[in-house]
């Protein structure tokens, strides 16, 4: 791809992409061809984790150092080939928006989609279901935040004392980085209530903070996380989103959302550590495969 506007044959799509040159990583010179050629290159590890999923992206049309917005609905600019699911906003679908999101499910939606400069995709843990209604939650996670000057080392640490009780309680674990400062935790499970993960999540977190109150934190205080790691609960409200597995973050180098083994984590030391960018995602998933393959298998009932 060198011209500015160039078509190209995605499987059974003929896709038109535009400003392919435009850096969108200044620091790393990584420009918008290369966020396609990555989302090319692990979409077939990538889309599992998308598919049937309400997608809001994150787009960066000029960069990530020159803002972003928000896009739940597509409607006004999607080709008709791109699948979508008509939401209504809110937690239980009760609110005023109306919004059109797009299903990431093929390699030509996610090629178009970061084509759009969409450098970030967020999913909820449910999935859509017939006639676009919502499904019952299908993933439990925890979304570990550390507050300066604690880091990723101390989200390992309260990474493996959420893995024991989750262990005891018959629950599987799968740690990823967030790509950006903290680390989460996913959960196959099964409920019939679409509020039954967050408050099961809140549980978990207000008694780890009761067991370590010098180092966990499990309430939205923002002036008490100082050195401490939030254990954010509320990523399983099923309004709210969770970066997907593999996506690209707005940073200054080209950092991705990485799924990890609990060695890894176990032997986190220091920030760098857990720090990858496309080419090591790419170099660790033609290696190791996805690390979270088998993440939807035998659910644990809530």
């Amino acid at each position: 791809m060198t011209a500015q506007r160039v078509t190209e044959q995605v499987q059974d799509q003929r896709l038109e992409l535009s400003n392919l040159d435009k850096v969108l990583y200044p620091a790393a010179d990584f420009r918008k061809r290369d966020v396609i050629d990555y989302y090319r290159r692990a979409g077939p590890v990538m889309l599992p984790h998308l598919r049937d999923r309400a997608a809001t992206l994150i787009r960066f049309p000029n960069g990530v150092d020159g803002g972003s917005f928000y896009e739940k609905d597509v409607s006004r600019h999607a080709p008709d080939w791109v699948p979508t699911a008509r939401l209504v906003s809110g937690a239980q679908g009760r609110g005023r928006a109306v919004n059109h999101h797009v299903l990431i499910g093929e390699l030509p939606t996610l090629v178009w989609t970061a084509n759009l400069a969409a450098l970030e995709l967020h999913v909820p843990q449910w999935t859509v279901g017939p006639e676009d209604s919502r499904n019952c939650p299908d993933l439990l996670v925890f979304d570990l935040d550390p507050g300066d000057p604690a880091t990723i080392v101390e989200c390992c640490r309260a990474a493996e004392l959420l893995r024991e009780i989750l262990t005891a309680e018959g629950l599987r674990a799968y740690p990823k980085t967030s790509g950006s400062k903290g680390l989460q935790l996913y959960c196959p499970v099964r409920t019939t209530r679409a509020e039954r993960t967050s408050a099961y999540a809140k549980e978990i977190a207000l008694r780890l903070e009761a067991e370590h109150p010098g180092e966990l934190l499990a309430k939205m205080n923002r002036s008490a996380r100082a050195g401490k790691v939030f254990l954010d609960w509320s990523q399983n409200n099923p309004a709210k989103t969770t970066v997907a597995p593999y996506s690209l973050r707005a940073r200054s180098q080209p950092t991705v959302s990485t799924p990890v083994t609990w060695d890894e984590v176990r032997a986190c030391r220091e920030p760098e550590d857990l720090r990858f960018t496309s080419d090591q995602v790419l170099h660790r998933l033609d290696r190791d495969g996805d690390l979270l393959a088998d993440l939807h298998e035998n659910p644990h009932p809530l």
